[in-house]
This record gives C-alpha cells, structure tokens and sequence, in this order.
C-alpha cells in the first residue's frame, strides 16, 4: 500500500512539475504576431462598429476576443504616408514622406517615379523583429516604393508575395482585363510575376495560411496588407445575390466586406486549428478614412473621408487581440495611434525600446491591461503641406489653406459641426504654437502632388462635412 502510495505521489509529481514547465515555457514564448490591414474601409462598415447592414461576423469575433479602440488614429488620410508611419513608428514627415502617395509628380528632392518611395537608410518594423529572431513575412499590397530597392525583401522581410503598388483589379490581368501598371504585377517574392486564378482577397488570405503551415514552430511576423475594400469596386461572381436591401456602390462594398471577412475568418481559424492562436498577438486595422466618394464607404458618426483631415479621414477601427495576455470584450477609449503597434510588438517579444530609438509611438500593452492609467499621447498630429491638425485632450484644432483655422470639442461633437475658435481664442493660440513646434522638427516633403490634389482635397472635405 506503501509502494502504491509513493508510486502515486511520484506519478503526481511528475505530472505536476511538466504542467509547471509547460506554463512556464508559454509565459516565456515569444508571440507570433499578425498584423492585418484593410485599405479604404468605412469607420461605420463593421458589425463591431455599429453596422446593421454590413456582415463581418469573424471580424467581429475577432473584435470581441480581445480590446477595441474607440479613438484611434492613423498618421495620415491617405495610403501611402499612413503604412510610413505605421513600418517606421515614426510620423513620415520626420523623413520626408509627407501626405503624398509615391510615385508623387513634383519632387523637391531630384527623385523621379519609381525612384520615390519609403528611404532605404530608415530601419522597419521588420529589420527590428529579425534581430529579435523572428521569421518575416509580407502579403498584399505595398506601396512605399516601386524600385528594386524598396522592395519588401529589402526592408527586412523574408518572405513576399503581393504588388508593389497602390491598386489593382481583384481577377486577374488578361486579354480581358488589361494591366495598366506593371507595379501592380502579383510578385512571388522577388521578380516572379505571376497572376492568380482566384478572387484576389482569398488569395492573400490562402497565401498568409501556406506561411503560418511553413513558420508555425517558430515566432513569426506576418502582416496581410488587403487591398479590400480600395477600388475597383469588383466583388465575387458568386456574392451577385447577397444585399439585395442595397444598391449600387454600396451594394459592391457590402459584398467585398463580406469577402474580406471571410478571408480574415479563414487566417483566425487556421491559428486556430494550428493551435496557436492563443499565443498570437493579432492587430486588426484599416489603413485611413473610407473615400465616401469612390467607394460609398460610410464614416457615420464622423464627417470627413479620405485625404483629408477631419475624423472620418484619420480615425480608423482598431483592434487588438492576444487571448493568452489580453482579456476579451474591452474597450480603450483614450486615443492611440498606428504609431503605437511597432513598439507594442517590439515590447512584447522581448525587444529594448531604448535601443531603437527614436519612436514616436509607445507599447499599449501597460495601458490595455491598465497598469498605466495615464493618456498613450498628450498630443498627436498631422500634416499635409498647408493642411495641417492637432489633437491635445478633447481638443482638436484643424489648419486650412483656404480659411480660418477650427477649433472641436471632439468627446462632445464627434462629427465635428461645432467649431469653437471663437469662442477659445487661446486653445487656438496654444495649439497654433504646439503645431509649429512639431513641424520645425520635420523634414521638407521628398516629393509633392500638383495643387490640383489639394483643390480636390478641400471640395471632398466640404461635401462631406
């Protein structure tokens, strides 16, 4: 009985200290990290963002498995600059890439077409997650360079697949279906070109799902760059009948959605099935303001679309989610930037945020699991030539080429319809010197857009204030 007892409790033990190990070597695992970014979305098109019409159930999942951000903010309100700031953690125009998508037209730096593009001595977020041993990967859509020399391949990455420019048809180019911009080419890493045989969107997303299979047993960085919901408006031959409460363009975007839910449902599942998802640090954004115009997005409550500087045009739906650290169904509601995602994943695999300095972002982990309880960002700002905005607090001071500055009370007039200049002369003051403070820092732009760009810009702006 002795024997039997003692056999037991060894047994016990045993069992004991493997499960004490294997906790202990989970706590200590490096997560993998995906990040996720749509192109173009409207605020309001998620279920999670209050949407009714528009069907994301795996979006919204994922949404609810983690914390969402009620105020977040990308760098800029159109494509190109907002991935600078985001790869780089800094505001772009530190370094020249202001609110101008490359290939630009006038450059102020010598630099012609192709030769624009993200500078090559900037580190990304890749080149810092190599040192830390992970395995590199980049799917979609591009567009911080078209030259050899941009190349993700060149900006840490190791492993490709997707364009190099800004927009592309979601079937492939044909006879039928002629290219008009080679930078738009499907790449297999470096120089393959290729065009798929499926619907764009789950194309990328089966892409993403061959690099988890390949890099599942060690920490990887994936990022799937969709170029869903961006124009063309080209749905799936097989969604003709799904919406039929809608019309027109919003009937399109509607069923793209519900392709890209899809095809981030598919990615989930399959960290999932891997069984590693509980382990994965998941950032889910889009990468601006939905373009109300070309693609009917809707930005409800915010005003403002693409290209410009009102909410609708910077605030984006944000989402993170990491089951092992992260508790389900929350909600941030201080602001946060794009910026903050490079030294969160930085941070949180193991990296030293002083040794890549200097960050214009900060790791949201201590404010999310509210061992912070302070603001991430006592101010944060945006400039494109002219046009400028910052935000302090609830204030949020708007900078125009082509009339008075305004000035909103953003936790009480999210939609921007009362401006307040008037009537607080010095918030206008203080925030008119904080703005120039900032942009004494910068860099002149590399490259600009002809002045007709910032017509169409402030028209855009007003049509949909």
């Amino acid at each position: 009985m002795k024997d039997l007892f003692s056999k037991s409790f060894t047994l016990w033990c045993s069992l004991l200290f493997a499960f004490c190990i294997h906790v202990a070597l989970r706590a200590q695992a490096k997560p993998n990290i995906l990040l996720i970014i749509v192109d173009d979305a409207g605020y309001h098109d998620f279920g999670f963002q209050g949407s009714k019409t528009f069907k994301t159930p795996h979006i919204d999942a994922l949404a609810k498995s983690g914390v969402i951000f009620s105020q977040a903010y990308v760098t800029a309100a159109v494509c190109g600059p907002s991935r600078a700031g985001l790869i780089t953690g800094r505001y772009q125009q530190r370094f020249g890439f202001e609110e101008n998508n490359v290939p630009g037209i006038m450059s102020n730096s010598g630099l012609t077409g192709d030769d624009m593009g993200l500078p090559v001595q900037l580190n990304t977020m890749a080149d810092y997650m190599k040192k830390l041993g992970y395995t590199n990967g980049y799917i979609g859509k591009w567009h911080l360079g078209n030259a050899d020399r941009y190349h993700p391949l060149k900006r840490g990455f190791d492993h490709f697949v997707g364009f190099r420019g800004g927009a592309r048809s979601f079937y492939p180019f044909g006879a039928n279906n002629p290219i008009k911009k080679a930078a738009n080419r499907i790449e297999f890493g470096f120089g393959n070109y290729k065009e798929p045989t499926r619907y764009l969107t789950h194309f990328f997303a089966d892409e993403a799902l061959g690099f988890i299979q390949k890099n599942k047993n060690t920490p990887f960085f994936l990022t799937v760059s969709f170029n869903a919901v961006h124009t063309p408006l080209e749905i799936e031959k097989n969604n003709a009948e799904k919406f039929p409460m809608l019309k027109g363009k919003r009937r399109k975007l509607a069923n793209m959605t519900a392709s890209l839910d899809a095809a981030c449902g598919k990615i989930i599942a399959f960290l999932e099935h891997q069984q590693i998802r509980d382990n994965t640090l998941v950032f889910f954004i889009n990468d601006n303001g939905g373009p109300t115009d070309s693609n009917s997005a809707s930005n409800y409550p915010l005003s403002g679309t693409k290209a410009n500087h009102l909410e609708g045009g910077i605030r984006i739906p944000f989402v993170v989610s990491w089951p092992d650290v992260i508790d389900s169904n929350g909600r941030y509601d201080f602001p946060v930037s794009t910026l903050d995602i490079l030294p969160t994943m930085f941070s949180v695999s193991g990296g030293d945020l002083e040794s890549i300095q200097p960050l214009d972002g900060v790791n949201l982990l201590p404010y999310i699991l509210g061992k912070n309880n302070s603001t991430p960002h006592h101010y944060l700002y945006w400039k494109k030539e002219s046009r400028a905005a910052i935000r302090h607090k609830n204030w949020k001071l708007l900078r125009f080429p082509d009339r008075p500055a305004q000035l909103y009370d953003i936790h009480n007039d999210i939609s921007e319809q009362r401006d307040l200049a008037s009537q607080h002369p010095e918030i206008v003051k203080s925030l008119f010197k904080k703005l120039f403070e900032w942009e004494a820092e910068l860099e002149r732009p590399l490259w600009q857009l002809n002045r007709e760009w910032e017509v169409r810009a402030m028209e855009r702006m007003d049509a949909y204030h």
